[in-house]
């Protein structure tokens, strides 16, 4: 299941491949380790389930329904099956102590039945509306989530997170075109690529064509201004919540740095963030 841009923390060493989260590293304060790390080991196992493996898309589809069927069954005060227990009776404690919102962890289960699907059938997303919808779902639900244990409400907070959320997906898109596409993962719309004349056949080969180097460029330049729309939300987090948030951001920005550098390269190289570029985003996060 995709994952968002590497955010620049620690994670805690039950979570090992699920990043749509800002990780409850050292800036989480630490009364709400427990509900995130609850939350993480939801998201890690559903992935997991998603995308780890050898099972078929219909047994994987139907693993999910059975995870949902659990959480449904914690959300209304019941036992869990004893399948995965370890991960919804701790998820139940915290749903209770915090309130947390069900329906947005119904959401993530929704967007990796349909990365699922859309990898089944090779099909990818029409136009950029479309992949939004999967963003809704696949990563906005996380910053909702935080925000929620954060107590921070407000509709222009949720629209700010909303917007960093999508962009962190977003830039994991272009990050890893060279992974996705020989997987079967396609998130360059279709109406982008019509647009730029790039050639799917050119596509699926990772040739930097002077089409695809524009296609990739536009939709980084897409994911920079959808990222900078959320960016006021670093000011409105108390103390460490907002610190922290500043490195995720400028991890994700310091990633869309790298895909430019490579002028379509990300094709046929996945962009890392090295030591240097810790600094790099330190320096930003402290002038933001």
């Amino acid at each position: 299941m995709h994952s968002t841009a590497h955010p620049p923390s620690q994670q805690p060493q039950a979570v090992t491949h699920y990043e749509n989260f800002p990780v409850a590293s050292l800036l989480c304060p630490p009364h709400l380790r427990a509900p995130i790390q609850a939350i993480y080991a939801f998201a890690r196992t559903a992935d997991d389930i998603a995308d780890e493996g050898d099972a078929t898309p219909a047994q994987r589809l139907a693993e999910l329904s059975a995870f949902e069927a659990d959480l449904q069954a914690i959300a209304q005060g019941e036992r869990p099956s004893p399948r995965w227990q370890n991960v919804f009776i701790p998820l139940q404690a915290q749903m209770q102590r915090h309130r947390l919102p069900v329906d947005l962890l119904r959401d993530l289960l929704s967007a990796f039945a349909q990365d699922i699907e859309k990898t089944r059938d090779a099909e990818g997303y029409a136009d950029r509306a479309e992949l939004l919808d999967y963003c809704r779902r696949s990563a906005n639900p996380v910053g909702r989530l935080l925000l929620h244990l954060y107590g921070v409400q407000s509709a222009q907070a949720l629209q700010e997170s909303d917007a960093i959320c999508t962009a962190l997906q977003l830039i994991n898109f272009w990050q890893d075109l060279s992974v996705d596409i020989p997987r079967g993962r396609h998130y360059l719309p279709r109406s982008d690529c019509a647009a730029h004349g790039a050639c799917q056949a050119d596509l699926l080969a990772l040739e930097n064509t002077p089409q695809n180097i524009d296609l990739i460029q536009d939709c980084a330049a897409w994911a920079r201004t959808t990222m900078l729309r959320g960016t006021p939300l670093v000011h409105r987090l108390p103390g460490r919540a907002g610190w922290e948030l500043r490195l995720v951001v400028q991890g994700g920005l310091r990633i869309l740095d790298k895909v430019d550098a490579l002028h379509g390269g990300s094709l046929h190289t996945r962009p890392r963030l090295h030591a240097w570029d810790w600094c790099v985003m330190l320096g930003r996060a402290l002038a933001m």
